[in-house]
């Protein structure tokens, strides 16, 4: 028999390398500038949100009331039969809600030209 010659190899020991550069840590929530994963920073009711909202924007509550009631009415006029009211409330609906749209975009448009505080 041959005597084999075993060439003893070093084990490498584990050694912790440096880590590599990771963008995104996942075991912390993403930090988002304007955003808060915890929750409400503070407790609003509905009624205060909605005052909040029309104070910043308030054409848009306009616009959506003006909808409705051009809808309300045009649907009225037509179960009454007076075709010719009830296709200038439709029209007029129309109106509303490309008001509203744009009021929409407006208020949008402000928010962003806002400085952050």
């Amino acid at each position: 028999m041959a005597a084999s010659i075993a060439t003893a190899v070093p084990e490498k020991s584990p050694k912790s390398s440096p880590p590599e550069f990771v963008p995104f840590d996942f075991s912390k929530p993403p930090l988002i500038d304007g955003f808060n994963p915890l929750g409400k920073l503070k407790d609003e009711t509905l009624k205060e949100k909605l005052l909040r909202k029309t104070k910043d924007n308030p054409f848009v509550p306009i616009g959506c009331l003006g909808t409705a009631g051009a809808l309300i009415y045009g649907l009225h006029a037509f179960n009454l039969g007076k075709t010719k009211q009830s296709q200038l409330s439709m029209r007029g609906r129309i109106f509303a809600q490309g008001f509203t749209v744009v009021a929409l975009v407006f208020g949008i448009f402000t928010t962003t030209m806002k400085p952050k505080e």
